[in-house]
């Protein structure tokens, strides 16, 4: 009786996964709702919250009550988005609308806040963040997608990793 998963593979149960980490995307969705005070305005960052409210001032949140946060993404890929040659590539869908963001990975990347996802334009980074270097921030975003997340409709977030070369 062999006790190994693995034991019966020709690569002797060896995991082969590095030989295609500069190639295999790694991906995180997270599933949440817009809200009436949607107004994706903000010029540096967006945010996708856990929150259950959202008041007008947070004019970088593009969607609240999301059932996953940073904190609940697997280590692989948290791993993969902190190398500074990953590229990071968020897509919002939404009622036959889509956008899609990229942004660059990190090695200071905490993926630790258990409240919010954020991307930025800016080099700046907290527990919260996601990406860097985005291309653009809520202002970005198509006005479409922004309009159907202002009248409360669902979202599917995707977050995509492609590993950049070893560091």
């Amino acid at each position: 009786m062999n006790d190994s998963v693995d034991g019966d593979r020709s690569d002797g149960g060896k995991r082969t996964d590095d030989e295609n980490a500069t190639s295999t995307p790694l991906e995180e969705v997270i599933h949440a709702r817009g809200h009436e005070h949607v107004s994706a305005e903000h010029a540096s960052t967006f945010e996708i919250s856990t929150d259950d409210f959202l008041t007008p001032a947070g004019d970088c949140i593009l969607a609240i009550e999301a059932d996953r946060a940073p904190a609940d993404f697997d280590p692989e890929f948290v791993e993969a988005c902190r190398n500074s040659e990953a590229t990071i590539t968020v897509a919002l869908e939404t009622d036959g609308h889509r956008d899609v963001v990229q942004g660059r990975g990190d090695p200071d990347l905490e993926f630790s806040s258990d409240r919010s996802a954020v991307g930025r334009t800016s080099e700046y980074v907290d527990e919260r963040t996601i990406m860097l270097g985005a291309e653009h921030a809520a202002e970005g975003f198509d006005r479409e997608l922004v309009a159907a997340l202002a009248d409360g409709a669902d979202v599917i977030v995707t977050i995509t990793v492609s590993r950049g070369g070893s560091e």
